[in-house]
C-alpha cells in the first residue's frame, strides 16, 4: 500500500504508521512503556500526520489505536509537563530578578509549540478535518486519550477498555475539547459526574451513554492445548483491529465525495444549535460541488448499468 502514496508521511518519534488494507491508514501510538502518554512535541507530530492523511488522495479512512495491551492513551505526559512547568517557573524567577523594568524590556514569549496545535490533543481532539477516523480503544483512555475518542467519528473498544477525565484530581481540567463534547453527547448529568469525580467508566457504560459505537469481544477462550493456545490480550487487540479495519473497508466502498460531505453534515449538526441551519450550511458549502463532481456521475451510471442492482463503482479521489 505504501507504494501507492502520492507523498510520504511526515516523520514521527511516537506514532507508527501502517496500511492494513487499501486506502486505510493505521496510526499506532507507540509508547507502551509510558502507557502511550503523549508529550507536547508529539501532539504536533500527530497534527502533521493527520493533515497529511487528509491531503493524501490514496487514503480514505484512518484508524488510531495504542500499542500494547494496557492503554489506548494515558493522556498528557505529566512528567514532561511537570518539567516544563518547573523550567518555566525558574525562567520567570530569573527574569524577574535580572530585569526589573519588564515593561520597557519585554521578554520573548514561549514558542507556540509548547502548547497544543489548533487540532487539539494528538491532532484529533478538536480536529475538523475532511476524512473519517476510527478509534480502536485497546485499553485505558485517560484524559486526552478520552478526548481523542470523543471527537473521532467512530469508536470501537475492547470490554476491558476504560474511559476517564481525571484532570480535576490533578488540579487541571479537560481543556482539549472533551468537556463540551462529552456534555453534547452524553448530557450534563453524566458529564458532570465523570468530569467532577474523575471516575473511570467501563466500555459497557460508555456504550450505554452513546459515547462509543461498539464493544468488540475477543473470541471465547478455549481450553489450552499444545496446538491451540488460549486467548490472550494480544489476540483481543488483534480482534479489535480487525473489526476496525472491516468498518473502515465498509466506508471505502462509498463515494469519497459523499463521505466528505456526509461527514461534514453530521459534524455540522453536532456543532450547530439549529438542525435546519446545519442542513443549510452543508448544502450551501458542498451541494453544488457534489452534484457537479465526477463521482456523482460514476455512482449513478454504476447503479443504472447494473439493472437497478448496481455494480461496484470505481471512484476517483475526492476534490472537495
Amino acid at each position: 500500500m505504501a507504494e501507492n502514496l502520492s507523498s510520504q508521511p511526515p516523520p514521527s518519534t511516537a506514532f507508527l504508521l501502517s496500511y492494513p488494507s487499501p486506502s486505510i491508514l493505521l496510526v499506532t501510538i507507540n509508547k507502551p512503556k509510558q502507557r502511550n502518554a503523549i508529550s507536547m512535541a508529539q501532539h504536533w507530530e500527530a497534527d502533521a500526520i493527520f493533515k497529511w492523511f487528509d491531503a493524501e488522495p490514496s487514503l480514505l479512512v484512518a484508524i488510531i489505536t495504542g500499542a500494547g495491551d494496557l492503554a489506548f492513551c494515558a493522556g498528557q505526559d505529566l512528567k514532561e509537563q511537570a518539567y516544563l512547568d518547573h523550567r518555566s517557573n525558574n525562567k520567570s524567577s530569573t527574569t524577574n530578578n535580572n530585569n526589573k523594568d519588564t515593561a520597557s524590556n519585554p521578554q520573548p514569549q514561549p514558542s507556540s509549540r509548547l502548547g497544543l496545535p489548533p487540532t487539539g490533543f494528538a491532532g484529533l481532539s478538536t480536529r475538523t478535518g475532511r476524512k473519517p477516523i476510527i478509534a480502536a480503544v485497546n485499553g485505558a483512555a485517560m484524559g486526552g486519550g478520552f478526548e481523542i475518542c470523543l471527537n473521532c467519528d467512530i469508536t470501537l473498544a475492547l470490554p476491558t477498555a476504560t474511559f476517564a477525565l481525571p484532570e480535576a484530581l490533578r488540579g487541571l481540567y479537560a481543556a482539549a475539547g472533551g468537556l463540551a463534547r462529552l456534555t453534547r453527547t452524553a448530557g450534563i448529568h453524566i458529564a458532570s459526574e465523570l468530569a467532577l469525580t474523575g471516575r473511570r467508566m467501563s466500555a459497557a457504560e460508555a456504550l450505554s451513554h452513546g459515547l462509543i459505537n461498539r464493544v468488540v469481544s475477543p473470541p471465547s477462550p478455549s481450553p489450552p492445548s499444545p496446538s491451540t493456545p488460549s486467548s490472550s490480550p494480544s489476540s483481543a487487540r488483534e480482534t479489535l483491529l480487525n473489526e476496525a479495519v472491516e468498518m473502515a473497508r465498509a466506508i471505502t466502498l462509498a463515494s469519497p465525495d459523499a463521505v466528505v460531505v456526509t461527514r461534514a453534515g453530521i459534524r455540522e449538526a453536532w456543532e450547530t444549535a439549529s438542525v435546519v441551519r446545519a442542513g443549510q450550511v452543508t448544502a450551501e458549502r458542498y451541494g453544488e460541488a457534489l452534484f457537479r463532481g465526477e463521482n456523482f456521475g460514476i455512482g449513478v451510471r454504476a447503479f443504472a448499468e447494473g439493472g437497478g442492482r448496481g455494480r461496484r463503482p470505481v471512484w476517483r479521489p475526492s476534490r472537495l
